[in-house]
């Protein structure tokens, strides 16, 4: 059964964090409350968790992961950015968006696209994410807190408990309930940004001339 942590927030308790970062750093697969819906996530450099993580959710290796950062001093270790992409993301960061970009040979092969070479990014804009990833060694791989067959994804620590707290190693509960839907997400792995998943992030400002992919998008 996962242990349960219980963190104020607005303003997480350090201690409560690095306790539970301790933990993810360790090998512990995690579910956070996020700026969309819930999510799990482990260490991007343990290999164990990454495969647990998959088979929890289900999704093969063609299936992409994303990495969780606390900002965009990660980018350059991990995505291959233009100018143009970077000042983009500058623009929208942190907020409920996952950008699908070109890995560098920094990112595992194990976490990234086989045949794309490509990873998601994001950056959410929420306190206890930027809590924990104070105390974690470097970026989480994360996946969103919904299992096959599930209808919508966990909003809230209880219902991650209960959905799957058997499966995880801890659930860390801010008490409040998250948005209803998973992040946006857009592959920029070409010249043109495409959006294959409409979600909690709007299109709007500089995000609002970008096509979607009608056949991918949610």
């Amino acid at each position: 059964m996962a242990q349960f942590f219980n963190v104020h927030p607005d303003n997480p308790q350090p201690r409560t964090c690095k306790q539970a970062a301790d933990l993810i750093n360790g090998g512990a697969i995690a579910a956070i409350p996020t700026d969309s819906c819930y999510a799990l996530v482990c260490q991007l450099d343990d290999k164990n968790a990454v495969e647990r993580l998959r088979r929890l959710k289900g999704i093969s290796e063609k299936q992409h992961l994303a990495l969780l950062c606390k900002d965009l001093s990660d980018l350059g270790s991990y995505a291959k950015v233009n100018n143009v992409q970077y000042r983009l993301l500058k623009s929208i960061y942190p907020g409920p968006y996952t950008f699908i970009l070109e890995a560098t040979r920094e990112v595992p092969k194990r976490v990234s696209h086989p045949s794309k070479k490509s990873i998601g990014l994001r950056v959410p804009n929420h306190a206890v994410v930027q809590a924990l990833l104070e105390h974690t060694n470097g970026p989480l791989i994360a996946t969103t807190a919904q299992l096959p067959g599930m209808d919508e994804p966990c909003r809230s620590g209880w219902e991650v408990e209960e959905a799957m707290g058997h499966d995880l190693d801890l659930i860390v509960d801010d008490g409040e309930y998250c948005g209803a839907l998973p992040t946006t997400v857009i592959d920029w792995t070409s010249d043109e940004p495409v959006v294959v998943r409409l979600g909690a992030g709007p299109l709007t400002g500089p995000l609002e001339p970008i096509e979607i992919d009608e056949q991918e998008a949610l």
